[in-house]
């Protein structure tokens, strides 16, 4: 295996980037035997490099929006069809933080693209407050949002940060309502978690994420870069 340790840290983070581009819709099967055979090494060693490697420290750099690159957190495609550069993660300085995604199934379909501009898209976010206490991050889940829009109106970071700031200060969160009943009682399992997440790797633009919905659960790993 190549020695890792004589790259410089840029050259790693561009390398990683390279390495998930058009993977992120592989099964989680897939990924997670990608992140074996290939991406742990890469991980690691920026992990030892880590700038930021203090959770109280991370708090001020982790707030904006970020766009998932890569991520093997299964509730992110609880849903079909999720439009992958409208996926965002935003974190607010009053200690809200937010996994907002667009779905419109059946969109990578060209005859469909063509038919069904008009239609309408879901618009889907998961609302969890966060902080640090002891040095490590403590995450609760709050609620969801959900809404259906003009798929021609595409879900912007604008437009995900206003509509994250709304349904912050609405006096009450939305419950998930669905035709699938499987599918609102996963989201229900979810609400119920208490996640753990980790920053194996953070800086103004770049970050890589470790995170369990439980403590039982084997971990994910996301990597994101920063949109705004």
């Amino acid at each position: 295996m190549q020695d890792l340790t004589h790259q410089s840290t840029d050259d790693l983070k561009q390398t990683l980037l390279h390495l998930v581009e058009q993977r992120d819709a592989d099964s989680l099967g897939q990924k997670a035997q990608f992140y074996k055979q290939t991406l742990e090494p890469l991980i690691q060693e920026l992990s030892r490099r880590n700038p930021i490697p203090e959770a109280a420290d991370q708090v001020d750099i982790v707030q904006g929006v970020w766009l998932s690159i890569w991520s093997t957190i299964p509730f992110q495609d609880i849903f079909p069809g999720r439009i992958r550069d409208q996926s965002y993660q935003i974190f607010h300085p009053d200690g809200y933080y937010a996994n907002s995604a667009r779905y419109a199934p059946g969109f990578r379909n060209p005859l469909w693209q063509k038919l069904s501009t008009w239609l309408l898209a879901y618009d889907f976010m998961l609302i969890q407050q966060y902080e640090v206490r002891e040095n490590q991050w403590f995450i609760q889940n709050v609620g969801i949002d959900q809404a259906l829009r003009i798929r021609a109106n595409p879900f912007t970071v604008e437009a995900a940060e206003a509509w994250f700031s709304k349904a912050v200060a609405s006096p009450k969160l939305a419950k998930l309502k669905t035709a699938n009943q499987s599918t609102d009682k996963k989201v229900e399992k979810i609400l119920r978690a208490v996640p753990q997440l980790e920053h194996l790797y953070i800086d103004r633009q770049f970050r890589i994420i470790k995170s369990q919905r439980e403590a039982n659960q084997r971990p994910s790993y996301t990597i994101a870069i920063r949109k705004q």
